[in-house]
């Protein structure tokens, strides 16, 4: 979707979906030859579900070409560095991923492209960077469906953005708008990856500022406003710190002179000319009954295949 094009968009945060459909579908769900399929049909049930639901009229399926950027492990090398396999990895930085996910993931991508849903990766930066981007450049509404808090910080009431984030497949979410985010949080989205960065994410190999939890970040940034606003608080002598808090931050600095670029997501990547236009008939129909009759998609893919037409 480039610029001009209006009405809804919803952004899928790929993996994070087929993950859940992974482990919320059982592996007794499998194609003809007794290979798994679980990943590939529980996707193929959120994205009918989803469109049934909130009808957007662009829908992008949004992919990690480089899960763990470079850019942003040369600014904190412990950027998801747990996640890498030690062990039997095909190459230095694979992600760890069940056995019967990975040979799903070439039968997701081309049930997507015969199906005509626009599925966007880009050489070198993350699925939530994409996210990031054609939110960014939208001029309508946009959905952003994913189970990753880190995109909170995209939301925005004043131009329509919401994450729906899954609570229990994609039948029940959790509309993360502004008004949620300062309850939960005390935050809004802009303020979201200020949060993040200070209190730190173990899953994301983020550090953090040691004695800042997510309460005190959130008192620091209503107080201060951003992490500007706090940085220039740990200079001002007379400001509200406390002297524990002061010295915190002020060791911290090395860390939170880079966070900022690892933690939010990048709004610039050179994204491919797509066409985003929710598909009302299917791409490549001769090449979508092969992958279905190969696969055993069944009803999975026909109630999805339904739901665009109407």
């Amino acid at each position: 979707m480039m610029r001009g094009v209006t009405g809804r968009l919803m952004l899928l945060d790929t993996a994070s979906l087929y993950f859940r459909a992974y482990f919320g579908v059982p592996d007794s769900v499998k194609a003809p030859d007794g290979t798994p399929v679980n990943a590939v049909r529980g996707l193929l049930d959120f994205i009918d579900r989803l469109v049934r639901d909130h009808r957007p009229d662009h829908l992008v399926a949004c992919m990690d070409a480089d899960w763990r950027p470079h850019w942003r492990v040369e600014l904190i090398p412990s950027y998801k560095a747990h996640r890498v396999a030690e062990e039997h990895a095909a190459g230095p930085d694979e992600e760890e991923v069940p056995d019967t996910l990975s040979p799903q993931v070439p039968v997701i991508e081309a049930v997507l492209d015969a199906v005509g849903i626009a599925r966007v990766g880009v050489a070198g930066y993350e699925a939530d960077d994409v996210i990031g981007t054609f939110t960014a450049r939208a001029e309508g509404p946009v959905d952003i469906v994913t189970g990753d808090r880190d995109l909170y910080q995209l939301v925005d009431d004043a131009r329509g953005v919401r994450v729906l984030y899954p609570l229990k497949g994609v039948g029940t979410l959790q509309l993360t708008d502004e008004a949620w985010l300062r309850e939960k949080y005390g935050v809004d989205g802009s303020g979201y990856a200020d949060l993040a960065l200070l209190r730190g994410d173990p899953s994301d190999g983020l550090p953090g500022v040691p004695g800042i939890g997510e309460k005190t970040a959130a008192k620091l940034l209503a107080e201060f406003g951003d992490l500007a606003g706090i940085l220039a608080a740990v200079e001002d002598r007379g400001s509200k710190l406390t002297p524990t808090q002061r010295r915190r931050l002020d060791e911290a600095r090395p860390y939170l002179a880079v966070a900022p670029k690892v933690v939010r997501v990048a709004d610039d990547v050179p994204l491919p000319d797509v066409t985003t236009a929710v598909p009302r008939t299917p791409r490549d129909p001769a090449e979508l009954e092969v992958l279905a009759a190969r696969w055993g998609l069944g009803g999975s893919l026909e109630r999805l295949l339904t739901t665009l037409a109407a």
